[in-house]
């Protein structure tokens, strides 16, 4: 059981953190080919020798790629604390990693939908798989908890 919690939260990480890495990076992409910047400390990143109070504004390429970020950060959170105690249930290891990996593309697939962005309800589809995932695995930690 030890074993497989271990192979599980591995697998878990190998699988979340390119998506995390990839709308970090876009974010700071964006921010700095559109020479849009949310902070005046930000501006030492441009390459623009002009006044740097007009690099520091809102632009709605830069706002969508932090939107995403950010609930990309609200979904990550609820999903590695029930998925630690889910791992702690014992449950079968293919039924573990389906539900690892079902998640993982439906939060790569929304972060594809929210940033191109694809046509509305691709991107709520992917946050529902995600969402049903997440419940299905607290579903089964709160049937272990209240059976023991």
């Amino acid at each position: 059981n030890r074993y497989m919690t271990l192979i599980v939260n591995t697998n878990l990480f190998l699988n979340y953190l390119p998506s995390c890495i990839t709308t970090e990076n876009m974010s700071l992409l964006a921010s700095t080919s559109l020479q849009a910047f949310a902070n005046q400390e930000d501006t030492s990143l441009a390459s623009s020798t002009g006044d740097k109070k007009k690099l520091v504004r809102v632009d709605p390429d830069v706002e969508r790629v932090r939107r995403c970020h950010q609930n990309d950060l609200e979904n990550i959170i609820p999903f590695i604390v029930i998925g630690l105690l889910y791992t702690l249930t014992g449950p079968d290891l293919s039924t573990a990693l389906l539900h690892f990996r079902v998640f993982v593309g439906s939060r790569l697939f929304h972060t594809v939908a929210y940033v191109l962005p694809l046509p509305q309800p691709s991107r709520a589809v992917a946050f529902l798989i995600g969402l049903v995932t997440t419940s299905s695995m607290a579903y089964r930690v709160l049937m272990t908890a209240l059976y023991l």
